[in-house]
C-alpha cells in the first residue's frame, strides 16, 4: 500500500495553536467505545481539557457520557470542527456532509490519515485544514 504524502499540511504551530485555542466543540468521526483504539484515548483526552465531545459511530448510545450520532446530519447542536479516525477515502464523503453545515470550522484528519484531494476541497470551501496531525499531541505539544 502506498501512503501519500500530505500536499495540503498545517506545520504553523500558531496555527494550530489558535484553531485549538477558539474551537468548543469537536464531532470526532469513528469514536471507538474501545478504551484502548485511539480515537477513544483522544476524546477521552480532549473532553478532560474542556472541549464538547460529539461522538459519531454507527453503534452504541453514549461514549464517553455523550449521546451517538450515527452522522454528521444527525447532530443539531453546534459543531466546530470535524476530528476523523477512518480510512482516507471516506474524508471525501464525510466533507459532503460538513459542507452542508454552516457551523464547522475546521476539518481534521489525525495523524496517518491523509487525503489531499479532500483538503484540498476543503480549503477551498473557507475550511482550516489540518491532515496527518493528532489533536491529542498537538494540545498537549501548543495549548496545555
Amino acid at each position: 500500500m502506498e501512503c501519500p504524502m500530505p500536499t495540503i499540511n498545517t506545520n504553523d504551530a500558531d496555527e494550530i495553536k489558535q484553531i485549538l485555542s477558539e474551537v468548543k466543540s469537536i464531532a470526532i468521526i469513528g469514536l471507538s467505545p474501545i478504551e484502548t483504539k485511539d480515537s477513544y484515548i483522544v476524546g477521552k483526552y480532549l473532553q478532560s481539557v474542556g472541549y464538547k465531545i460529539i461522538p459519531i459511530y454507527p453503534k452504541e448510545e453514549f461514549i464517553l457520557g455523550e449521546k451517538v450520532y450515527r452522522s454528521l446530519s444527525e447532530v443539531s447542536e453546534k459543531i466546530d470542527m470535524v476530528d476523523m479516525f477512518r480510512k482516507p477515502a471516506s474524508a471525501d464523503s464525510l466533507l459532503e456532509e460538513v459542507l452542508k453545515r454552516d457551523d464547522v470550522k475546521v476539518f481534521w484528519l489525525q495523524l496517518g490519515i491523509v487525503n489531499n484531494e479532500a483538503c484540498e476541497k476543503a480549503k477551498k470551501a473557507g475550511l482550516k485544514v489540518v491532515q496527518n496531525k493528532c489533536a491529542k499531541v498537538e494540545h498537549q505539544r501548543l495549548v496545555k
